[in-house]
């Protein structure tokens, strides 16, 4: 498998715009799904969430939360929580597009919003929020092989979920989730076709 491209991706992205479905009752929260170009290719900056927080502790997640009021939008969301947890000023993330929605079973409604960070870039993890921060290779996680798909019950229901393990961590839940339909907009390129 070739190595994938920013160029694919954002192809992938001006696509998944158009296919974001539209539901309510949920609580409206953003991620950021920052990627970062390296020698070797693009990896994905995520984060352990800290112990102690009331939904998803400890959990592999990504940089993002719930919107405020004072936020202009799900972007906006994305790019003040990333600031506020992991210390990447706004300005420095471009905003590539979003992904399809991503409900939860805990009552969320996830936009998720990939951004580019620099090469370069700085973490200050919010140590109240984060307990650290990693990168793990986009090629990796977006192989098929490395994506173990389960399912688990939750009030009553079942749920088709995901585990990616990588380098000690365990990539569950609604983070890996996201990662799968990311995966599948770059390596089934159906939505990319209809072009």
């Amino acid at each position: 498998m070739s190595m994938i491209t920013l160029e694919q991706i954002q192809q992938a992205l001006d696509a998944a715009d158009e296919i974001t479905p539209r539901t309510a009752k949920l609580r409206p929260s953003a991620v950021l799904v920052p990627l970062i170009q390296k020698s070797d290719g693009l990896h994905i900056l995520l984060t352990q969430r800290s112990e102690h927080l009331r939904h998803h502790a400890g959990q592999i997640s990504f940089p993002g939360g719930s919107m405020d009021d004072t936020d202009d939008n799900l972007v906006h969301t994305a790019l003040r929580e990333t600031e506020e947890e992991v210390g990447i000023p706004q300005t420095h993330i471009e905003v590539l597009g979003k992904l399809p929605l991503q409900p939860t079973g805990s009552g969320f409604l996830i936009q998720p919003v990939v951004g580019l960070l620099p090469d370069n870039v700085e973490l200050t993890l919010c140590q109240d929020e984060v307990s650290s921060a990693f990168e793990a290779p986009l090629d990796f996680l977006f192989n098929p092989d490395n994506q173990i798909h389960s399912y688990r019950e939750y009030g009553g229901k079942n749920y088709s979920i995901y585990s990616i393990p990588y380098d000690g961590w365990n990539i569950w839940g609604a983070t890996a989730n996201i990662i799968v339909k990311f995966s599948q907009l770059i390596n089934h390129s159906a939505y990319i076709d209809k072009l």
